[in-house]
């Protein structure tokens, strides 16, 4: 069974009922409309509005752009790039790829005309959808792409230089290719955040795609009746893969453009969602609106509301226990993942585990995991090592590149570059990326331990550590602390409260700066070594 055989069953069992809504906050249009309506309106700017998608027409207008590509000399294996903002014809594409035997290659919407260019060229793409927040980066690029054979644009005012996917699909059959497809296939090239160098590009097969599904609905116990919000960007795994959970159970999607406290309540209340997927920042945004009471809880249907869960970075202990204080009847879990093992579910810390919150959990539903040290040997229980991880969502290999894939892939086991330590009860807690321990005066910081720490100050909205060079000790700890809005902080204040750490962990450093966060929500350190690293600081150094 692949993913695309649940697409299918879905449009057989619930053809009528609603597959997809979009909801854009910031339109407003004085009815519903459907998806294809849409393309005969242009709304005005600063007007909400919502649109939705039935089983049947996702069936069938994935069926016409696979048709499309097909006569378009789209050929089995053939890469076709997707660079669109989330919408509703989004994931109608994205299958629409993988019906016509095609890999289906994401980008993240932040890339520069360059980055787009590379990963083009990386995946060997041959076809590209883009939207109209990119014709500016396209047209930059667009006569240098000697590969790409056609570019289909989803919007209104198709540039000169593409075709309009609106006008081209509707000439196409609705009906399912006669295309097999196996689990063994090769399906989707995912780019990595690029939080640890420019991004690679991850190859996964079919297998990967169900597997994901089956995690995800292992976990949450999603059924038929559960209303999935979807808020991070459908280019990476982590949303996608979540949503896949319902996708399994033919349960309905709400896609919601924007992430403001009241617009993710409005949009729970107003679709009757079950299940929401959030970042640390929008969490921690929503509990902030609530203190401050720029929202009221009673305004808004939240009682069907079961689960939150958070992932894509670690979430501070303080966090979780200032939600459930908040919304005591929310189930809650973590779940760990990377791109390379098909993005969330290979480590989850489980519905009924609140009083391990801080874990990141034991292995997902079909998974093994393994914590070795650098002779790849298993570590004692509460020792740290690297976290490895075994199952059907491991990445075939980095496209293009034996010497990185080597690097991470040792037969089975997918080496996570993630450094973690396992509790007694099993119960595995993520101590750092690898790359991001900071080594002073011979002793290993682990930047998260002390971001959890100073994020428990009741004045910080967010904090990241990076090490800085230092002739004597090789490198120190320093904290680039973003301070709520509402709220102010001191050098002094806040180094009198880090002495509720041991002397050596405490940051050398103190910065008060914004904190760059990924699309996903992962910090961008790599950028703030860039800024800080070799740097003159005006910030005040902290004696031992």
């Amino acid at each position: 069974m692949t993913i695309i055989d649940v697409l299918n069953q879905n449009a057989t069992q619930y053809p009528h009922e609603t597959a997809l809504v979009e909801i854009n906050p910031q339109f407003e249009l004085s009815s519903k409309i459907t998806w294809r309506d849409y393309a005969l309106i242009q709304p005005e700017p600063g007007q909400p509005f919502r649109r939705e998608m039935s089983w049947e027409d996702f069936y069938k207008e994935a069926n016409r752009f696979a048709n499309l590509l097909l006569t378009r000399g789209c050929k089995r294996g053939d890469k076709i790039a997707i660079l669109l903002m989330n919408s509703i014809e989004w994931l109608p594409i994205y299958f629409g790829i993988l019906k016509a035997g095609a890999i289906v290659v994401p980008l993240n919407y932040r890339y520069t005309s360059d980055e787009i260019k590379y990963c083009l060229e990386k995946a060997d793409c041959s076809m590209l959808v883009f939207g109209p927040e990119f014709i500016g980066r396209m047209e930059n690029i667009c006569y240098a792409l000697p590969n790409i054979t056609n570019m289909f644009y989803v919007g209104e005012d198709c540039p000169t230089f593409a075709d309009s996917y609106n006008d081209m699909i509707s000439y196409c059959s609705s009906h399912s290719p006669r295309i097999n497809i196996t689990e063994d296939d090769d399906a989707a090239i995912y780019f990595s955040s690029g939080t640890t160098g420019f991004p690679k590009a991850i190859l996964h097969a079919h297998r990967s795609l169900i597997h994901s599904a089956r995690t995800e609905q292992n976990h949450h116990k999603q059924t038929h009746e559960d209303v999935f919000l979807c808020i991070p960007p459908l280019y990476h795994t982590g949303a996608k893969m979540h949503w896949f959970g319902s996708f399994l159970v033919g349960g309905k999607a709400v896609l919601l453009k924007g992430t403001k406290p009241e617009w993710i309540l409005q949009a729970v209340s107003d679709e009757g969602c079950t299940i929401v997927w959030l970042l640390v920042p929008w969490a921690q945004d929503i509990l902030d609106a609530i203190d401050r009471g720029d929202v009221k809880l009673e305004d808004y249907q939240l009682s069907q509301w079961r689960l939150m869960h958070i992932g894509a970075q670690p979430v501070p202990p303080s966090l979780i226990k200032r939600w459930l204080g908040v919304f005591p009847n929310h189930k809650y879990d973590t779940n760990y993942g990377l791109s390379e093992s098909i993005g969330p579910g290979c480590v989850h810390l489980g519905l009924d585990n609140v009083n391990k919150v801080g874990a990141i959990g034991k292995a997902g539903f079909g998974w093994e995991v393994r914590i070795v040290d650098e002779n790849a040997q298993p570590v004692k229980r509460g020792e740290v090592g690297e976290l490895c991880v075994k199952g059907p969502g491991v990445m075939k290999c980095y496209y293009k590149d034996e010497d990185a894939t080597n690097e991470i892939l040792h037969g089975d086991w997918l080496f996570t570059g993630d450094m973690a330590m396992e509790d007694p009860d099993g119960f595995i807690y993520l101590v750092d990326r690898k790359k991001d321990v900071i080594i002073t005066g011979g002793e290993n910081l682990y930047p998260v331990q002390i971001e959890d720490f100073i994020r428990s100050n009741s004045a910080v909205k967010d904090v990241a550590v990076i090490g800085l060079p230092d002739p004597r000790l090789g490198e120190i700890a320093a904290a680039i602390v973003e301070v709520k809005p509402e709220c102010t902080l001191t050098e002094e204040q806040l180094a009198k409260f880090c002495e509720g750490m041991p002397r050596y962990k405490r940051p050398r450093k103190i910065i008060f700066a914004d904190v760059p966060r990924n699309p996903t929500g992962k910090i961008e350190k790599p950028k703030l070594r860039e800024m800080y690293c070799g740097e003159s600081l005006v910030a005040q150094q902290i004696e031992k």
